[in-house]
């Protein structure tokens, strides 16, 4: 299927290399909190991190490589989605990873005060709690981010290479935290690669499912396709290299949370700041060793950071291409002057999440504001990933036919594994007042917020009097 290429009218600028794309797929897919969350399966957590990558993060891999080479398009899994299902499938797939991304950015925007309080130490714990000193520091953040992402991939492409090197180098410690304490004779045992089965409770298909989903990423790349210098090749070749890396800092670094845990049982893993939970108790709260672990939970503040600027970026970028479809107004498509970026998307993006972050504040336990915000994002990026599985088995007959019959097997099986993760999100695994409750509240803004997407483009349809239909 032929697909023109953008249109040269936009002028975007060509920013991304090889090197930038592989650095940002690390930033992208490996969260600094999974380790915690496949952690409280214990020495189960390699068999369900090699299932998670073979059932889910494969046909991921494939359905990205292959659909990016037919459509190198800014955009991305919004046009791949508009090619086989028309306009409207294509709008409600970048509702939700619009959505997603806004959600998620403040998810993770929420995690900085209770690592930088492990940073700080002791006398800081009580830091996350204290509403002046978090509403402050995140409203500088917030600023910060919106400001830099004004100014385009010139200046955000550095802030996500720097952000990925800086998880390299945490998870490289992070994993190597065990060896520092056997050569200081801890009693640790360390069993990264050990294949015991999980437990077979409520809370134990809950982790796994958080952990399915927590491979996603790979194809939130190809939105700033119009921005890469060799999008066809040079996106495709990202997955291939970063993939193994991946799916070792998984393993690997959840095999280092769990052996400390094991060493401390009495103290429960922190589900959002594992990383600097497990820093402390290898590394100490003195000395040398509590240097180098303060430095590690920097770097950790500064890929936090780095990934939220990129989830900004890509979530920018949808109305954009949107408005250039005319599906909504062209106000969003507005750019910069100078560096040709979206800035009438950059600043509404900047007061939703500004919003979902006093949401999350408002009321309840700073863990289960967490986990009600990310998983409810987490649900909405599961929509976007059943439209992306589901191309390559109903999409539009002459791009199917373009991509390689056995890619409907692999996409078949991420179309199922991604409706079981979907069901199972919902179910909390931190300790909540009402399970039943905190269901309905992710299902139910998961609803509302596809609800309000349709209504949305139903009334955008009715004005401008297009037809839906695939190009």
């Amino acid at each position: 299927m032929p697909h023109a290429p953008e249109p040269e009218s936009h002028q975007l600028s060509r920013q991304l290399a090889l090197r930038d794309l592989v650095l940002t797929q690390i930033l992208t897919v490996v969260g600094s909190s999974w380790v915690g969350v496949a952690a409280g399966l214990g020495r189960a957590q390699a068999l369900v991190w090699i299932a998670a990558m073979t059932l889910f993060y494969l046909p991921m891999a494939v359905s990205v490589y292959f659909l990016n080479r037919e459509m190198p398009l800014e955009g991305g899994l919004y046009v791949w989605a508009r090619t086989a299902f028309g306009d409207a499938g294509g709008f409600m797939t970048a509702w939700n990873i619009w959505a997603y991304g806004l959600a998620t950015m403040a998810a993770i925007l929420f995690q900085i005060p209770s690592e930088a309080a492990y940073m700080l130490g002791p006398w800081a714990s009580s830091l996350p709690e204290n509403h002046l000193f978090v509403f402050t520091l995140l409203a500088l953040l917030l600023a910060g981010l919106a400001l830099s992402a004004v100014r385009g991939l010139a200046l955000g492409k550095w802030i996500h290479n720097i952000s990925g090197a800086a998880m390299l180098t945490v998870f490289a410690l992070l994993i190597g935290t065990p060896l520092w304490a056997i050569a200081h004779r801890q009693p640790i045992h360390y069993a990264a690669l050990a294949m015991h089965l999980p437990h077979p409770d409520l809370v134990s298909l809950a982790l796994m499912g958080q952990m399915f989903g927590a491979m996603s990423g790979l194809e939130y790349v190809a939105i700033l396709a119009g921005e890469t210098n060799s999008p066809s090749r040079d996106i495709g070749r990202s997955v291939v290299i970063a993939s193994p890396i991946i799916c070792a800092m998984f393993i690997f670094g959840t095999g280092s949370v769990v052996a400390f845990h094991e060493l401390h049982p009495n103290i429960a893993i922190n589900y959002i700041a594992p990383i600097p939970q497990t820093l402390r108790q290898a590394l100490g709260d003195r000395g040398l060793s509590s240097f180098i672990a303060g430095v590690a939970i920097l770097l950790l503040q500064i890929r936090i950071l780095g990934a939220a600027s990129f989830l900004f970026t890509g979530v920018t970028r949808l109305p954009m291409t949107a408005g250039w479809d005319d599906l909504i107004p062209e106000w969003f498509s507005r750019l910069h002057p100078t560096y040709r970026t979206p800035t009438n998307s950059i600043w509404l993006g900047t007061a939703i999440v500004a919003g979902l972050l006093l949401f999350a504040s408002a009321g309840v336990k700073a863990a289960e504001a967490f986990q009600v915000l990310n998983n409810a994002a987490s649900e909405l990026y599961s929509l976007a990933y059943l439209a992306m599985f589901a191309i390559p088995i109903v999409g539009a007959k002459l791009l199917r036919k373009r991509l390689p019959g056995w890619v409907k097997v692999t996409s078949a099986a991420g179309f199922l594994t991604t409706s079981f993760t979907f069901l199972l999100t919902a179910y909390p695994f931190v300790d909540v007042v009402d399970a039943r409750t905190y269901a309905v509240k992710i299902l139910g803004t998961t609803a509302i917020a596809n609800g309000i997407g349709f209504i949305f483009y139903r009334v955008r349809r009715s004005k401008t009097g297009t037809l839906n239909g695939a190009r």
